[in-house]
């Protein structure tokens, strides 16, 4: 019988035979369900519209349910009217407003129709399990609307909910929320395999949306690892962060979206660099800013502004932190204003810029009383952002370096490996540690670094293991001999510029090596998966997002537009649901048009692994967590029934 005390803590939500014998019921019809669909993206680098679309479509599951529903009875016209309401709501509510000759009518159609879509992908629940999913208010006359099976019954109440529906003024506010629950129920668990931030205009859209998600984990990339740095007020990572954004226009994130002040560095950059046009420092224009523009000439000045300061602080911290092996990337000290040149690796290279006004030749890493004045505005900035301080707290709270779920491994970067294919030791903070324990150890120290006191550190050294994370070389999250961010901004010469992978990358193409990586995390090469992100899949060039005989999937697929040239796509879903497997390869995402229109295309479908049996819950960690309440439920029961415990009513 299981420990007294938790059977009395536990006798408390079922005071008596009945209540616990009910509860008992409950949970073994739920194992006998099948397993839900779980999808796993990674590396959004901020394209909010693209990835919210990829939910909302259930990543082209949604199309199949209404071609498989309505194939025989509605045009693909229709059917593909129905498929963009489904993934925009409100632009194709506005478009029929003004298209429509009775808009009543054409909503009262609507809804029938997307009750039908969102029973289909419901079956697999409860039915309270849905209506949880089901928006508040509207929730009864949608579960009563999904579940009138009789057909006389199922004709009165469609009549009269929906006709009350319309009377009410309710009819658009209504689609919406329906949209939006056969979105959820499409997708039971989303797994973010990385890299939310940078890039793209909008990770702070992303981030609102999945706090309000029901069911989602993240395992933290190297691009969000960095802003978590950036959280603590640590400088190498704020400027890290900043010069990236700034280098790819995203002032509304920044200045909008999080209240970062920029005004400091926006004043000094216009100050120091105000004969330079700062040339190779324009930024990336992917998206336009609606809110903030920045002129393009100040966006460059104030790039190069950050970028040096990062050079600098950069500096400090690698000296501070020999452990760390970075030298190499101690550049300032290599430059010869005289000549125009910088030594590299015992080469030396011509700089295409040769400007330096703060750079002080006999003490090359020292800021300026002007930058270090900056820098402290920018980290007040970051710590005092309430929006940005809720959205690291919401990737703490429901991230970790690697996830194990249901059978598979989830892990952005790499796991560290030699040559010859050995779990790499790396020494970090006086600990020499490899495969899963550097895992566990690193994720522990992550979290000590922002949940331990750092606002008193004005630098926010607490910070810098993020800051290591970020860029090191035996980084589980960066897997790259080293980050060229100095050489491509100085050097001309694009042989400087590349960043070659650690062996993990080339290993990860045998079976074998995927197998020890398995079961180094104690889970089993017969049937788990391990799912990785961080390094674009080049389909164009031959490349295959499938390694290690289909033991490991890299998906990261280029749903950044930043990627897509090189990629030749627009990034993958992976899915697994209880029958199957699949990858989803996707095409660009085109935006809303000006008219009010949208094209949406289908990705290619691809199944990787079919199950021989379907899986129910009883299958997943879910259930085991199940069973194990049913076990203790009987042990109290048993408790009821000897008297151990006394029943209430």
């Amino acid at each position: 019988m299981a420990d007294i005390k938790y059977l009395v803590r536990l006798a408390k939500d079922y005071p008596n035979i009945r209540a616990a014998s009910a509860e008992i019921i409950n949970l073994k019809a739920i194992l006998a369900l099948p397993k839900g669909t779980e999808y796993f993206l990674s590396d959004l680098h901020g394209e909010h519209e693209a990835f919210i679309h990829m939910l909302k479509s259930a990543s082209g599951t949604i199309k199949m349910k209404i071609d498989e529903h309505y194939g025989a009875v509605l045009s693909e016209k229709d059917r593909d009217d129905l498929a963009s309401l489904i993934y925009n709501a409100e632009a194709e509510l506005a478009r029929r407003k003004k298209s429509e000759k009775n808009f009543d009518d054409w909503c009262a159609t609507a809804i029938y129709r997307l009750i039908t879509i969102c029973k289909s992908v419901s079956t697999k629940y409860t039915r309270s399990r849905v209506r949880q999913r089901l928006p508040k208010y509207m929730d009864y006359s949608m579960d009563e609307l999904l579940h009138a099976d009789d057909e006389a019954n199922r004709a009165y109440y469609y009549n009269e909910i929906i006709a009350s529906v319309i009377e009410c003024g309710l009819a658009e506010d209504y689609i919406i929320e329906l949209t939006e629950s056969i979105s959820r129920l499409a997708v039971d668990k989303l797994h973010i395999i990385g890299d939310i931030f940078d890039r793209g205009a909008h990770p702070d859209a992303i981030m609102d949306f999945l706090i309000n998600y029901h069911d989602v984990d993240f395992q933290w990339g190297n691009h969000d690892i960095v802003w978590m740095g950036a959280a603590t007020g640590n400088w190498a990572c704020i400027t890290n962060v900043l010069r990236m954004n700034i280098s790819y226009n995203n002032f509304d994130m920044l200045e909008v979206g999080y209240g970062i002040n920029l005004r400091p560095l926006a004043t000094f950059a216009e100050k120091v660099y105000s004969e330079d046009p700062c040339e190779f420092f324009k930024p990336h224009i992917l998206d336009k800013n609606q809110y903030d523009p920045v002129p393009e000439e100040l966006a460059a000045k104030m790039h190069k502004a950050i970028a040096i300061c990062q050079f600098k602080v950069e500096g400090q911290r690698i000296r501070n932190h020999p452990e760390y092996g970075l030298e190499k990337r101690l550049l300032l000290d290599k430059i010869d204003l005289e000549k125009g040149t910088v030594v590299v690796e015992g080469v030396e290279w011509p700089l295409r810029d040769t400007n330096f006004p703060t750079l002080d030749p006999s003490d090359p890493y020292r800021l300026t009383a002007e930058e270090e004045e900056v820098l402290r505005a920018l980290s007040a900035s970051f710590v005092n952002s309430e929006k940005l301080q809720s959205h690291i707290k919401f990737l703490y709270s429901h991230g970790a370096l690697y996830t194990r779920i249901n059978g598979n491994l989830l892990y952005h970067g790499c796991i560290p490996l030699d040559e010859e294919g050995n779990f790499q030791p790396v020494t970090l903070g006086g600990v020499s540690l490899a495969g899963k324990d550097l895992m566990d150890y690193l994720d522990d120290q992550v979290r000590k670094a922002y949940y331990t006191p750092h606002r008193a550190d004005e630098q926010g050294y607490a910070g810098d293991l993020m800051w290591y994370l970020w860029l090191g070389g035996d980084s589980p999250l960066f897997g790259k001999e080293k980050m060229t961010t100095f050489e491509r901004l100085f050097i001309a010469d694009k042989s400087t510029h590349k960043e070659p992978v650690r062996p993990y990358y080339k290993l990860i193409n045998k079976r074998e090596t995927c197998e020890k990586i398995i079961r180094e995390f104690e889970l089993d090469p017969g049937n788990a998966k391990i799912l990785n992100g961080h390094v674009p899949v080049k389909i164009k060039d031959g490349e295959s997002p499938i390694k290690g005989g289909g033991l490991l999937y890299v998906i990261d697929g280029g749903i950044s537009k930043a990627y897509q040239k090189q990629t030749g796509i627009a990034g993958y879903t992976f899915i697994f649901n209880s029958r199957f497997m699949a990858l989803a390869e996707h095409k660009p995402y085109s935006p809303l048009q000006a008219d009010g229109t949208q094209e949406f295309h289908s990705p290619v479908m691809k199944t990787v692994e079919t199950m021989p049996e379907r899986l129910l819950i009883l299958d997943t960690d879910q259930g085991a967590e199940l069973v194990e309440k049913v076990d203790d439920l009987k042990d109290l029961l048993e408790a009821f029934r000897t008297g151990v415990i006394k029943e209430k009513y």
